[in-house]
């Protein structure tokens, strides 16, 4: 059984949400009496879980320099999830909406596409298992919390993934800025995975020649690219927003 360091308010008031079995021991700022903070140490006591009260130094050094808010948790690391889950929730879910995330190295990216998905409505993350950025405390204070609820699902090999999920009737949704059709034109309101590739290299060419289409977000200004997180938002919103729309 292996375990991980969470910080921020977020990423530890999500655990005792939905799992407060997971916690071991707690770490918060020493001298800290407020009403963002108090709440947590009496939940912990109510657990019975172990409350050390440290010096800013000593937590800055067991978040490596990551902002933690003067909270840090030692939890039992969460189950990581694999492609029989993935088989799984598209058999659940009557219209899957997915992510694809090829290439995504930074945990704060990661983090905030994560947050993004949750907010969306997706029912899972999928990543390659390499050249893909771990799901650590970084990545989980980013997320706000949508890394308890966003499965993030590492896959052995993504091609095969995307082949896999295509034949499950999945249509997977590609983003590159060489393409002529924006995001705003297509057609997203089936069971879709929006594939993102990482920033500059974009997706990789086997990535790309899974893809049942391809989408661009027009850009109206100098700059040639957004950030890989905010790109990731726009078109999961646009994917929600068209689903709203037949809803209605």
């Amino acid at each position: 059984m292996s375990n991980e360091l969470i910080f921020g308010f977020h990423s530890v008031e999500a655990i005792f949400e939905s799992e407060p079995e997971r916690f071991i021991e707690i770490y918060a700022l020493k001298g800290r009496d407020d009403k963002r903070l108090s709440p947590i140490i009496e939940e912990a006591r109510k657990f019975g879980i172990s409350v050390q009260f440290m010096q800013r130094k000593a937590l800055d050094n067991k978040s490596k320099g990551e902002q933690h808010q003067g909270i840090i948790a030692n939890v039992i690391a969460a189950p990581t999830f694999n492609e029989k889950d993935l088989d799984e929730i598209i058999a659940r879910e009557e219209t899957p909406f997915l992510l694809v995330l090829d290439g995504i190295t930074d945990p704060h990216n990661l983090g905030a596409c994560l947050r993004s998905a949750d907010a969306a409505g997706v029912h899972a993350i999928i990543v390659p298992k390499d050249k893909s950025a771990k799901l650590n405390g970084t990545a989980r204070k980013v997320a706000c919390g949508a890394a308890e609820t966003v499965p993030l699902i590492q896959v052995t090999n993504l091609a095969r993934t995307l082949r896999e999920i295509k034949d499950a009737g999945v249509w997977v949704v590609g983003t590159a800025g060489e393409t002529d059709t924006h995001v705003f034109d297509a057609n997203l309101t089936g069971p879709m995975a929006i594939v993102m590739g990482a920033e500059g290299e974009g997706m990789r060419r086997l990535t790309r020649e899974h893809c049942d289409v391809l989408v661009k977000i027009p850009m109206a200004g100098t700059v040639s690219s957004l950030n890989v997180s905010v790109a990731t938002g726009i078109c999961l919103f646009e994917v929600l927003r068209q689903r709203n729309a037949t809803q209605a």
